[in-house]
C-alpha cells in the first residue's frame, strides 16, 4: 500500500515473461529509481480455486482495501479470471465494493482480454478528472463486444491471407514480412496474437493443399474409366477376379506404363507425384482407395450392361427374323405390338429398336424387290405386246397385276403398291431401251463390269508397252465440271474455284497443269439453258451442293431428269456421270436444319445415286464455310481417274506386235446380269490369254 517507491537503476516489468529475457522486449527504468504511486488495481479472483474459501480471501481483500483507503488514492476493484468465475463469488465481490463509497468495480479476463484496458482506463480517469468518465460494461456484454471484433478482425485477416497466399508452398516467415504493413494484419494480431495469426496461416495453406490434391484425384479419377476401357475392355477376362488379381492383370498389360505409374512415395498424395502436374498418370496406389473401386465397379457394371444390350439387341433381330408378322414396308407402329416383351423395355430405348427394325425392314425391302425382278423376268411374255414408247394402259396394268397377283413374290410387296408399280415402270423401260443405265441390276451389270474390266486390260497393257500408238487421252488435259446448287450455292462456289485458277483458268493437279471449265446450274435443268450438257460443253462429272432440305430436294430432282431425258439415248452420258454430293453452307445462312439431320439425309441420298458423298466431318470442312482447296483438288482427281478409264475404255488400244490385220478375236456371251463374279469368271482368263486389237480403220477396240 505504498504510495512512493524507490529501487534506483531497477528495470519496470510488465508481465512476468520478461524474467530472465530482459534483452527481447523494450527496456525502461524507473526514473531517478523512484516511482510515485497514482492509484491501486484491487484484484479479486472470482473463479474457483483448489482449497481457497472465498469468503476468507473476502475478508483479506477487505483488509487489504482498508490500508489502501488510508493512502486516500484512488482504488478500482478488478475481478479476474472472469470466464471462469462463479456467479455467486461475483455477486459477493459487488456487495462487498457497494458498501464501499465511490468504490467501482471491472469484470475482467485477462485470458480473453476483455475489460483488461478499461480497468486501467477508469483507475486514469479517477486519478485524472480532466478525462471522461469510462462507461462500466459487465463482463459478459463486454465478451459479447470483444468476440464480435474478434470475428471481424479474423474475417479480414483471412480475407488479406487469401489474396497474398495463393500456394500451399508458401511459408510464414515471408508471408508475415508481406503482411507486417497491412492494417488488417495488425488488429488481429493486436487482438489475438501472432501465435494466433500463424495458426490461421496454416490452415489456409492447409487447405490450398487439400484442394490441390482433390483437384489431381479428379483428374485421375476421370482418367481411370479411360484406362480401364483401354486396358481391359474384355468382361470375360475379368469378371470372376478379385481386386488384387485385377491389379496384377494391369500391371501386365503392355501399355500400362501409358496409363499408370508405380510410385516410391505411397500414399500418392504424400509425396511429390502430386505436385507433378505435367505427369497425368495415375498413381497405381490410387486403385486401393474407395472412389477408385466404385469406378471399377461401375467399369464391370458397364460390361455387363454392354453385354446384356447385345443380347437384347442379337434377340430382337432373331425375333424380327422369325416373326410372320413382319412383312416388307410393314410400319413400326403396326409391328411393335407383336414382336416387343417386356424384357426388351428394360435393357433398350425404343429408339434403338426402332433402328434395329428400320435396317431390318430395308433388308426385308431390298430381298423383296429383288425377288419381284425375278418374277417380272420370269414372265416376260406379259411385257411383249406394249407399245413402243413402253407406256402402258391402265387396262394392260390390270392385267400384268391379274396374272402376278397370284404370285407371293407380288403379294410380298403389297405395302409398298407405289414402289412394286414403280418397279414394273422400270422394267418395262428397260425390256425397250435395254441399257446398263437401266439394267435393274445396277452396278452389278455385267456391261458395267466388261467396261471396267476392258479399261483395266488397256491401261496395264498401254503401260507395259510404254505408250505408242494412238493415244486415247488426248484430250485428258480438260476437265468440264457441272457444279448444281441452288440459291447461290453453284455460282459462290464456281468462283472460289476460279479464285483458284490462273488467270487462263488453268489448275494445277499433282504437278500438271489443266484446263477447267465450269458450268453452274441452279435452275431448271430440263430448260436448255440449264442442260448438263450443250454441243460445246461434254461434261466428265458433277458437284451437287446443298444446305437445306429444299436444296437438297432440288438436287435429287435435277439428277433425277437429267437422267430421264438421256435414257432414250444410247450413249447415256449424263446417266453415268460421275457425281460428288457435298454438304456446304452459303456464307451469312446457316439453315433451319440441324447439321446431324443434313448429313444423314445426305447420305441416304448418296446410297440412293451411288454416288460420292462429302461431310464436314469426313471431308475436313467446318460447317460455316464451302468445301475447302485440298477437297477440290481431290474432286478433279477422281473426275480426271474416270474420265481417263472412260476415254480408255471407248479409245482406241495399242495393236499387239503379234496380231495379224485380218484375226478379230470374237467372243459370244451369255452372262446373267447381277452375277459380280460371272464377269470377272468369263472376261479375265480370256484378257489373260488373248489381246485386243484395233478395229478396222481405228473405230475402238474389238474383242
Amino acid at each position: 500500500a505504498a504510495t512512493k517507491l524507490a529501487s534506483a537503476e531497477k528495470l519496470m516489468y510488465f508481465c512476468t515473461d520478461q524474467l530472465g529475457l530482459e534483452q527481447d522486449f523494450e527496456q525502461k527504468q524507473m526514473p531517478d529509481g523512484k516511482l510515485p504511486v497514482d492509484g491501486f488495481l484491487l484484484c479479486v479472483d472470482v473463479s474457483r480455486g483448489m482449497n481457497r474459501n472465498f469468503d476468507e480471501q473476502l475478508k483479506f481483500v477487505s483488509n487489504l482495501y482498508n490500508q489502501l483507503a488510508k493512502t486516500k488514492k484512488p482504488v478500482v476493484v478488478v475481478l479476474t479470471k472472469c470466464d471462469e468465475g462463479v456467479e455467486r463469488y461475483i455477486r459477493d465481490a459487488h456487495a462487498f465494493a457497494l458498501g464501499k463509497k465511490n468504490l467501482q468495480v471491472v469484470e475482467t479476463s485477462a485470458r480473453s482480454n476483455v475489460n483488461v484496458d478499461l480497468a486501467f482506463g477508469t483507475l486514469v480517469q479517477l486519478v485524472d478528472k480532466s478525462r471522461g468518465k469510462a462507461k462500466i460494461i459487465p463482463y459478459f456484454e463486454a465478451l459479447k463486444q470483444q468476440s464480435q471484433q474478434i470475428a471481424a478482425a479474423k474475417d479480414k485477416y483471412e480475407w488479406l491471407v487469401g489474396r497474398i497466399v495463393k500456394s500451399h508452398h508458401e511459408l510464414w516467415p515471408n508471408v508475415s514480412r508481406k503482411m507486417q504493413a497491412a492494417p488488417e494484419y495488425q488488429d488481429y494480431v493486436y487482438l489475438e496474437g501472432t501465435q494466433k495469426a500463424k495458426k490461421l496461416f496454416l490452415q489456409h495453406v492447409q487447405r490450398l493443399k487439400q484442394e490441390h490434391i482433390e483437384r489431381r484425384r479428379k483428374v485421375y479419377l476421370a482418367l481411370l474409366p479411360q484406362a480401364l476401357d483401354a486396358l481391359v475392355p474384355d468382361l470375360d477376362e475379368i469378371d470372376r477376379l478379385s481386386c488384387a488379381k485385377v491389379e496384377k492383370l494391369l500391371e501386365a498389360k503392355p501399355d500400362f506404363l501409358k496409363w499408370f505409374v508405380v510410385l516410391e512415395e505411397t500414399p500418392w498424395d504424400a509425396g511429390s507425384h502430386v505436385d507433378d502436374v505435367d505427369n497425368e498418370r495415375i498413381p497405381f496406389d490410387l486403385l486401393e482407395t474407395p472412389a477408385a473401386e466404385q469406378l471399377y465397379e461401375a467399369h464391370l457394371e458397364k460390361l455387363r450392361d454392354e453385354r446384356k444390350r447385345a443380347e437384347m439387341r442379337r434377340a430382337f433381330r432373331e425375333n424380327l427374323e422369325s416373326s410372320p408378322f413382319v412383312t416388307p414396308g410393314k410400319p413400326w407402329e403396326e409391328a411393335r405390338s407383336f414382336i416387343m416383351n417386356e424384357d426388351f423395355y428394360l435393357w433398350l430405348e425404343e429408339s434403338v429398336y426402332m433402328d434395329i427394325y428400320g435396317k431390318h425392314q430395308k433388308q426385308l425391302i431390298d430381298k423383296a424387290k429383288e425377288d419381284f425382278q425375278e418374277l417380272l423376268l420370269e414372265y416376260s411374255e406379259l411385257f411383249y405386246e406394249l407399245e413402243l414408247d413402253a407406256k402402258p394402259s391402265k387396262e394392260k396394268m390390270g392385267v400384268i397385276q391379274e396374272v402376278l397377283g397370284e404370285e407371293q413374290r407380288f403379294k410380298a410387296l403389297q405395302k409398298l403398291q407405289a414402289e412394286r408399280d414403280a418397279l414394273v415402270l422400270k422394267h418395262i423401260h428397260f425390256v425397250y431401251h435395254p441399257t446398263k443405265e437401266t439394267c435393274p441390276s445396277c452396278a452389278a451389270c455385267v456391261d458395267a463390269r466388261v467396261e471396267q474390266l476392258l479399261a483395266s486390260r488397256f491401261f496395264r497393257h498401254h503401260q507395259h508397252r510404254g505408250g505408242g500408238g494412238n493415244n486415247p487421252s488426248a484430250d485428258i488435259d480438260r476437265i468440264n465440271l457441272v457444279i448444281l446448287g441452288k440459291d447461290g450455292l453453284a455460282r459462290e462456289l464456281a468462283n472460289e474455284i476460279r479464285a483458284l485458277c490462273t488467270n487462263d483458268d488453268k489448275y494445277v493437279i499433282e504437278g500438271k497443269m489443266y484446263e477447267l471449265a465450269l458450268r453452274p446450274i441452279e435452275g431448271n435443268v430440263r430448260l436448255p439453258v440449264n442442260a448438263f450438257q450443250t454441243p460445246t460443253f461434254q461434261p466428265h462429272g458433277c458437284l451437287c451442293l446443298y444446305n437445306s432440305k429444299e436444296s437438297l430436294s432440288y438436287v435429287v430432282e435435277s439428277i433425277e431428269k437429267s437422267r430421264e431425258s438421256t435414257l432414250g439415248r444410247r450413249d447415256g452420258h449424263s446417266a453415268q456421270l460421275p457425281l460428288t454430293l457435298v454438304l456446304v453452307n452459303k456464307r451469312g445462312d446457316a439453315g433451319g436444319d440441324t447439321l446431324q439431320s443434313l448429313i444423314q439425309q445426305g447420305q441416304q441420298i448418296a446410297n440412293k445415286l451411288q454416288c460420292v458423298f462429302l461431310d464436314p466431318a469426313s471431308a475436313g470442312i467446318g460447317y460455316g464455310r464451302n468445301i475447302n482447296e485440298k477437297q477440290i483438288g481431290q474432286v478433279l482427281k477422281g473426275l480426271l481417274d474416270a474420265k481417263r478409264n472412260l476415254n480408255l475404255v471407248v479409245g482406241t488400244a495399242p495393236a499387239p506386235k503379234d496380231a495379224s490385220d485380218g484375226a478379230d478375236l470374237r467372243v459370244v456371251m451369255c452372262l446373267m446380269c447381277g452375277d459380280p463374279a460371272s464377269a470377272d469368271d468369263v472376261l479375265l482368263p480370256i484378257l489373260q490369254a488373248q489381246t485386243c486389237r484395233p478395229a478396222p480403220g481405228g473405230g475402238g477396240a474389238v474383242l
